[in-house]
């Protein structure tokens, strides 16, 4: 089952990049409605991804994995770090696209 957790983490994370992309690619043809759909949505998965880490992370612990513990870490880490840090950065560009362009 741990296995699947990370599994689960990366496809989430890049789907929390994705949605935003798509959205960016498709700024010309879309409404508000779905702009704040799709920014929920990327949100959602990257705290969904988060939180599928922190389960594994827990599940080590309850092994006493000590080692996997101390060899995963700090990758672990700078990965969410990096997930967290691009969604926020993609999902506020397209708020601010979609904020000028609702302006005019």
């Amino acid at each position: 089952m741990s296995g699947w957790l990370n599994l689960g983490s990366l496809a989430l994370g890049l789907i929390a990049w994705i949605l935003p992309i798509i959205s960016l690619m498709r700024y010309v043809r879309q409404d508000q409605r779905k702009l704040v759909v799709l920014t929920f949505m990327s949100f959602s998965a990257c705290a969904i991804s988060l939180i599928f880490q922190i389960f594994y992370h827990y599940h080590l612990v309850k092994i006493e994995d000590w080692s996997a513990l101390m060899d995963t870490m700090g990758g672990v880490a700078f990965a969410s770090a990096m997930l967290l840090i691009v969604t926020i950065i993609l999902n506020t560009i397209i708020l601010i696209l979609y904020s000028g362009r609702a302006a005019k």
